[in-house]
């Protein structure tokens, strides 16, 4: 199984595209800015796309690819989600004002876009892949996931804070050989973090010590130009963990 990470960034500028990990050919978690690295045949090849949250970062793109391979798409892409992330996209995105509802394009009974309600807990298996739906702690209803195939596991936390579902989730799990987890803000921005439901190192370094897991962990969502004192900082509070500081582009191998 391939990870190909097209955007890990908080933000936008040069370079910097938002969150979108491409699993193998067909399936997208998220669909920020980072779908834009796609060609069109490789967008029409997106069969399934796993949100984890409504906020704009994470689902910007993904009335833009379902616009773009419009005409190639034979049969719907679907949207997992949980409920009312999926509920957001309808009212606050398809909704023809935003843009149009293609979930009834280019007609009712023959759609391009699906959806499907998961809540947390729940498997959805396709082509010897799992993907497991975690709760965690956002400051919209949010989750993360856990991949896993025959050669390993990923887990993505989406954006969180602290909680102890996650890593409970986790913790059950045989085995974890990847992990990608959120750190927005540095830690001058401790009180910010709190606030908006973010991590910074300091909040993270106290969750990750609840991980009896040792996997690889990429640290992810950076706020753009905090990038380099985020992960010293997060060396410094975490020195026992095998840590590294994502970017677009990157290929993770399992």
């Amino acid at each position: 199984m391939n990870i190909r990470v097209l955007g890990a960034s908080g933000g936008v500028g040069p370079g910097l595209r938002t969150t979108s990990l491409l699993i193998d050919d067909d399936i997208l978690i998220d669909a920020g800015s980072g779908v834009g690295e796609l060609s069109l045949e490789q967008m029409a090849s997106i069969r399934h796309v796993f949100i984890t949250h409504s906020h704009l970062d994470h689902v910007a793109f993904l009335p833009l690819l379902l616009d773009s391979v419009f005409d190639s798409i034979r049969e719907p892409v679907v949207v997992h989600g949980q409920a009312a992330t999926l509920r957001a996209l309808q009212e606050h995105i398809f909704n023809w004002v935003i843009w149009p509802d293609f979930s009834r394009l280019p007609q009712p009974g023959a759609p391009v876009l699906r959806y499907e309600v998961m809540a947390a807990g729940d498997v959805c298996m396709i082509a010897g892949r799992a993907l497991e739906m975690i709760a965690v702690n956002h400051a919209v209803p949010g989750v993360g996931y856990c991949v896993e195939c025959s050669s390993g596991a990923l887990a993505f936390s989406g954006d969180t804070t602290t909680n102890d579902s996650f890593w409970a989730a986790l913790n059950a799990r045989q085995r974890l050989n990847v992990l990608i987890v959120e750190s927005a803000f540095a830690d001058s921005n401790l009180e910010l973090s709190r606030l908006a439901c973010h991590y910074c190192p300091t909040l993270l370094a106290e969750d990750i010590a609840k991980l009896r897991h040792d996997p690889l962990i990429y640290i992810t969502h950076n706020k753009p130009g905090d990038e380099e004192t985020i992960f010293a900082e997060c060396q410094a509070a975490m020195p026992q963990r095998k840590l590294r500081r994502l970017h677009g582009g990157e290929i993770i191998q399992l």
